[in-house]
């Protein structure tokens, strides 16, 4: 198989890319920012929407083989039973977790989160009219059960002293975590589990990141024990590269407060063409998904080698999971966001730091899922621009 990930300096492909990734910025930007891959497409999802397409198959969506395809995947993947009468299709993840959110929690409600976390979380928290509260992961990027503790009690607190309560807090799980790359193990999981459960708090579960895996093994929330109030939310957009085809499944756990089970009516907002584009990638983009896999673990390394040669004032955990990577600029001296600098002085684009919570100040994500030579050329720039 021939290399999945682009290959070259862009000036070829970048023409052909429409979407937010290329065109937010000016042309002499390189932009690792989105996460979003620079990839050749899975050859079965193209084959898949092509035909529904030519036989005029663009109606609305049935779902039952997108939930039976998802099922197949997770049980092959993880040995995860899912229970498909359990689980509701809708338009992507975030719009999932912000209905699953307006179910289990009260307007106003608290919904902890652990920054450095995905940024969008804070976003559809304050669409959705709640408020954050958060519960940092430790320095080394991990799950910290007393500021989880601290932070459910916190949130328990404020909910009962509402005189119109109905609901608990809740608690956003990124998972892997969204942008350090941290894989989440079973007994953090655990012990997340048992917190959220004394305190009455619903775990909600993104997983949209959990196909690609570098170092251990992922483990689903819904699997561990103690996880049954929980929800997960699964796609195949981020490991695929399917963003543009909306599909996404909620999966409630048995034990799930009723308002975590949707209406039937979100189920259409779940684009056929979608549900037609991931059945293909879980059924038949397997092995895509290993080259892809096995390329961005490539740039995993080249991205280690260059910091060490280039900037060794930046200090880089290799993530475990993931096509993002979490850079420690703070030595650079360059400010709460240097972002903002890298792309003024340097010509290309990385995620802000800070939008991914107050832990994020004086960090950047770079997206790993492009062309070594992209890598290489950004890493170049940031090091000419801090000469």
């Amino acid at each position: 198989m021939t290399s999945t990930l682009l290959t070259g300096d862009a000036t070829t492909w970048r023409p052909r890319r429409t979407g937010v990734k290329w065109g937010v910025y000016a042309d002499d930007v390189l932009p690792l920012w989105v996460a979003e891959m620079d990839a050749e497409p899975c050859l079965p999802v193209v084959e898949a929407v092509e035909a529904a397409m030519r036989r005029g198959d663009t109606g609305y969506p049935l779902g039952a083989e997108y939930v039976e395809a998802a099922a197949t995947y997770a049980s092959d993947t993880w040995s995860w039973s899912v229970d498909t009468r359990r689980t509701s299709p809708v338009a992507d993840v975030m719009i999932g977790v912000a209905e699953v959110l307006r179910g289990v929690t009260d307007p106003g409600g608290p919904v902890v989160v652990s920054s450095p976390v995905y940024n969008a979380f804070f976003d559809f928290v304050d669409m959705t009219g709640r408020r954050v509260v958060d519960a940092p992961l430790t320095p080394a990027g991990r799950l910290d059960p007393e500021a989880l503790d601290r932070a459910f009690g916190e949130a328990r607190a404020g909910v009962e002293r509402g005189s119109h309560a109905l609901h608990g807090p809740a608690y956003l799980l990124c998972n892997p975590q969204n942008p350090t790359g941290t894989l989440h193990t079973r007994e953090e999981l655990e012990t997340l589990a048992a917190i959220a459960e004394h305190h009455g708090v619903t775990v909600v579960a993104d997983e949209i990141h959990a196909p690609i895996v570098h170092d251990g093994d992922f483990t689903p929330y819904l699997t561990v024990a103690g996880a049954q109030r929980g929800v997960s939310l699964l796609s195949a957009s981020k490991a695929w590269n399917l963003a543009g085809l909306k599909a996404a499944l909620v999966v409630t756990g048995e034990e799930a407060p009723p308002g975590a089970t949707l209406h039937e009516v979100h189920s259409h907002g779940a684009s056929h063409l979608g549900q037609i584009a991931g059945i293909a990638a879980w059924t038949q983009g397997r092995e895509w998904l290993a080259k892809v896999t096995e390329e961005i673990d490539a740039n995993r390394t080249l991205l280690t080698r260059l910091l060490a040669e280039r900037l060794p004032q930046i200090r880089y955990a290799v993530p475990a999971a993931t096509y993002l990577a979490w850079l420690d600029c703070r030595e650079l001296a360059l400010g709460d966001d240097p972002a903002v600098v890298l792309r003024e002085r340097g010509r290309v684009a990385f995620s802000s730091g800070p939008s991914f919570g107050e832990t994020g100040r004086g960090f950047v994500r770079v997206n790993l899922a492009t062309s070594p030579e992209i890598l290489t050329e950004a890493v170049d720039r940031m090091a000419r621009a801090l000469s």
